[in-house]
């Protein structure tokens, strides 16, 4: 240790030691974002409010909370924007996720900050962004990738479309998004001491995710439609496939050498329909079907192992973290009697770990107070003043 309350970049781990984040308390995209700063190093200073805004679970098990310091601060109490305001000034990236023109009303906004720290990334996390039609209304997830047409995408050309979870919009097109503008942003006000506003909204995020097909498109390479192309499940050498157990082998073998060692494991190389042959398609799926049924997801396993075929077992949520490469490469790790999956991706000079479980809402504020010097943290909040009085 340095100083009292102060690591090196040793003693603390990943590249973004020594980086400051405040958090304004949120769900979804915008916590896990500033997961992923903190994952990295960062010292994250999570900025809650009385009564929560979490998942509606324990919060020691909000795993996007972890690696994370947290204070408890009521904005519309008198003296909260001035706390917040405390730590802006210290900081070097904020991030929130209200609704356009919330934060601008709390005094919390881009230009109050940018008053007290010109050089602040001010990072904001909605799904429709911040001007357009849209941007003041409500939403979540499949209702900001169903109009960019990602989730039509997705499923059986048969039955509705696949809902992806909340993988692809939140955090593939949303929260990913804005770490990478963050840290963009971060570069350039180390460069020149200006700080700016990063939009990232999840609409935007997740269009962009779907470039290469657009291109595909274009070409007259893609249909526009569910489950007839390449990568949608309509081909039948990648998707996924019922063994006899009901449980589910993936295949991915696109290109012809991987095509030849998977039909030759499978036990179809003289008999396959020619994989050329779109007309054929329906005829090299049902006999690829019918032969995965004859054996377990286990025995079909073992088949493929150590082979080129791109053939993998679809596990569970709880199964994933038991298989061998996963295990052998720690991909999950165990903490504080959580099973998670590990800080990614790796450094080889700053390597990351997880490093403290969810914080607790307002149990670092003495810390933090001291730690960045903001000794207002610790003053006791008083109501606003009524109206009147």
């Amino acid at each position: 240790m340095t100083e009292a309350g102060t690591e090196t970049r040793e003693e603390h781990g990943g590249p973004l030691a020594g980086v400051r984040v405040v958090e304004l308390a949120g769900i979804g995209p915008g916590p896990f974002a500033a997961m992923v700063l903190a994952d990295l190093g960062a010292d994250v200073v999570r900025v809650d409010r009385p009564g929560g805004s979490g998942l509606g679970i324990n919060p020691e098990f909000d795993i996007t909370n972890r690696n994370k310091r947290s204070v408890l601060v009521d904005l519309k109490a008198e003296g909260g924007v001035e706390r917040v305001l405390g730590l802006v000034d210290r900081a070097d990236i904020l991030i929130e996720g209200y609704r356009p023109g919330v934060a601008e009303r709390l005094g919390v906004g881009p230009a109050d900050c940018h008053a007290r720290n010109p050089r602040l990334v001010y990072g904001r996390m909605t799904g429709w962004g911040q001007d357009g039609p849209l941007a003041q209304r409500a939403g979540h997830d499949i209702a900001y990738i169903a109009p960019t047409g990602t989730l039509g995408m997705i499923g059986r050309p048969d039955e509705p479309p696949t809902v992806p979870a909340n993988l692809v919009g939140d955090y593939a097109g949303g929260s990913l998004y804005l770490v990478v503008g963050i840290l963009a942003a971060l570069h350039h006000a180390r460069a020149t001491g200006a700080g700016q506003v990063v939009d990232a909204a999840i609409v935007d995020g997740t269009a962009h995710l779907t470039s290469m097909i657009h291109g595909m498109l274009a070409a007259g390479g893609w249909q526009d439609r569910r489950g007839a192309n390449l990568l949608d499940g309509g081909c039948p050498f990648y998707g996924t496939y019922e063994t006899a157990d009901g449980q589910y082998m993936a295949v991915g073998a696109l290109e012809q050498q991987f095509y030849d060692e998977f039909t030759a494991l499978l036990g179809l190389a003289d008999t396959a329909p020619a994989r050329k042959d779109l007309a054929r398609w329906g005829a090299l799926r049902e006999a690829v079907a019918a032969r995965f049924k004859e054996r377990t997801r286990q025995e079909w396993t073992a088949v493929f192992e150590g082979s080129d075929a791109c053939v993998a077992p679809v596990l569970s949520l709880r199964e994933a973290p038991g298989h061998p490469h996963l295990a052998a490469r720690g991909t999950f790790v165990d903490h504080g009697g959580i099973t998670q999956p590990a800080p990614a991706p790796r450094f080889t000079r700053t390597p990351t770990s997880v490093r403290s479980g969810p914080a607790r809402p307002g149990a670092d504020t003495a810390a933090v107070a001291r730690d960045w010097d903001v000794p207002a943290l610790t003053d006791e909040p008083t109501d606003p003043p009524k109206k009147g009085s």
